[in-house]
Parts: structure tokens; sequence; C-alpha cells
């Protein structure tokens, strides 16, 4: 048996795995769905233009990945966050999906997901050291 060989992968090459795999995964998935990808990127700005809120977020097949929210640290508990969340929310009715799913730290937000009505699906302990990672998902249908 011949020996393989390991490489770092250039960013050609990790597209091209990346379109492997999306491509295994379509033939999988039901044609109403193969081609449901999207991305949902918004955000707050204040009166100087400048952004103290966004959201970055990817509706894929039947459900919606929230990615990243993020609120300045000096905007917090002014609503910014719940007002990115209700409108990822609506798109996501308004699109069919059938759930939204999240990750977030112990040391970032679980409460303001629990409060608008997320539930926790797993943790991960000690991830980053010290900390816990959650995993939340909130059904829509």
């Amino acid at each position: 048996m011949s020996q393989l060989n390991i490489n770092q992968s250039t960013s050609e090459e990790s597209a091209y795995v990346r379109q492997q795999l999306v491509a295994y995964n379509a033939a999988h998935v039901s044609d109403e769905l193969k081609n449901r990808y999207e991305e949902l990127n918004f955000n707050i700005k204040n009166e100087a233009g400048e952004i103290v809120a966004g959201v970055l977020s990817t509706l894929c097949w039947n459900w919606l990945e929230l990615d990243i929210l993020w609120v300045d640290s000096d905007q917090r508990h002014r609503g910014y966050g719940s007002q990115l969340l209700l409108e990822v929310e609506g798109i996501a009715r308004e699109k069919s999906c059938d759930f939204i799913m999240l990750n977030t730290f112990s040391y970032q937000a679980p409460e303001f997901y629990k409060k608008h009505g997320y539930q926790l699906i797993t943790t991960i302990e000690n991830a980053p050291t010290g900390h816990c990672h959650y995993y939340f998902k909130k059904d829509l249908a």
C-alpha cells in the first residue's frame, strides 16, 4: 500500500473540498431544498453612520443558522439585539424555515436567547477553558 501525504490546503484546494461536500449533500436533499442557500446579514448604525450592532446568518435548506449576533458593549440593553433577532426570525418564517439554530458561549448571551424562546440542545463544558459552549434551537413550525 502506498503512503499518502497530508498537505496544508491552498484556498483553491479548500474550495474544491467544500464543493465536493456540497455536491455530495445535494444528492441527498430534495430538489426543492438543494439550492436554498442565502446569507441574511443586517446591521444597525448610529447617527454618525457607525455600526453599533449586526447579525450574520445563513438560510440553508429548511432552517436558518444564526452565525453572529453582536452589539457594541456601549450600546447594549437598548433592544438592538432583539430587533436584529426578530428581523431574521421574521424572514425565516416568511421563507418557511422549520427552525433556527445557533451557538453561544457562557460569557456571551445564553440567557438572551432563552428569553427569546430558544431551547438549549446541548452544552460542551470547558470550551474554551473555564467556559461552556451552548447550542440552541427554536422551532418555527
